[in-house]
């Protein structure tokens, strides 16, 4: 399966939030995402893939659930940023950190965030709140899904950006003078 996504940074969430409930998105999940990327060593970072974990911790209340995935190299496709992408959803997350562990890998990285998931036709819309930084909004699916949900944030179209998360952090930090905080 492909990736294809763009980020922006967003000033304003209840704006974007108002306008993706006038276009009539739905709400998916709201609550906390801790990712944990996986490595033995730097075998993965030096083929620039990613093995991550992935646990949703909702804000209701009802059970976290995880979902473990792989990305191959990122590259760019047109205004879009690509990466071939393989999930499944985990039950117990806690369990597959443990799987992980004994065979060899270790946490090379953690980001911690809360995060609103929203559904617009078939584009994935994410808000994000991290410890320190700005917020962010992640727009995912095919290119037509993914300008028609560009479409329906209020944002310009030149904020969306095909960068990954380092891009809006250094952007962040050179702006701020402060460094940026990713985890809790």
């Amino acid at each position: 399966m492909d990736e294809l996504e763009v980020k922006a940074r967003v000033v304003d969430p209840d704006a974007v939030r108002a306008a993706l409930a006038r276009a009539g998105a739905t709400l998916e999940f709201r609550g906390d995402m801790i990712d944990r990327r996986f490595d033995q060593g730097r075998s993965l970072v030096e083929r620039d893939e990613v093995l991550r974990l992935r646990e949703f911790v909702p804000g209701d209340g009802t059970p976290p659930y995880g979902v473990l995935g792989w990305k191959g190299p990122p590259s760019q496709r047109g205004v879009y940023r690509h990466r071939a992408e393989a999930e499944a959803r985990v039950a117990a997350p806690a369990a597959v950190v443990t799987i992980l562990e004994r065979l060899g890998f270790t946490v090379a990285l953690r980001i911690d965030r809360r995060v609103e998931v929203y559904r617009l036709g078939l584009a994935v819309l994410r808000l994000e709140w991290y410890p320190a930084m700005d917020v962010l909004l992640e727009v995912e699916g095919e290119p037509a899904d993914i300008e028609r949900a560009i479409a329906a944030t209020g944002l310009e179209r030149d904020q969306f950006l095909p960068e990954s998360l380092p891009y809006f952090v250094a952007q962040y930090e050179a702006r701020t003078g402060r460094a940026a905080l990713l985890t809790r």
